[in-house]
């Protein structure tokens, strides 16, 4: 290693109390990300836990595919049967049921 790469793994022996300020900004920066990244993605995902598991026979839903049906009968498996057209049935997951698509059309079925 040369000189350079050793004073920049060391910090700067001048400067006193330096590593109090990296930590300080270091736990700054931690606290700044979990506020914008960690937390709304947390408060999301237990809003779409909380919304699939209020999930009812006959509510009309949209999956991450685009699909558009009717819940015909909810399994015990973690499964739904979908109702697309009348007399067609598709099993699909819960998981892959859209909130945000769903509120949606629902929203605009209320207008």
């Amino acid at each position: 290693m040369n000189s350079l790469s050793l004073v920049l793994l060391a910090g700067n022996p001048q400067q006193g109390g330096g590593g109090m300020v990296q930590l300080v900004m270091m736990g700054a920066i931690i606290l700044v990300f979990w506020l914008f990244m960690i937390r709304p993605q947390a408060k999301k995902a237990k809003d779409q836990k909380k919304f699939i598991d209020n999930m009812q026979k006959g509510d009309r839903i949209v999956t991450i595919a685009g699909i558009h049906g009717t819940i015909n009968k909810i399994n015990e498996d973690g499964t739904l049967q979908l109702e697309v057209s009348p007399g067609s049935y598709l099993k699909i997951e819960k998981s892959s049921i859209s909130m945000d698509w769903t509120l949606a059309i629902a929203k605009a079925a209320n207008a």
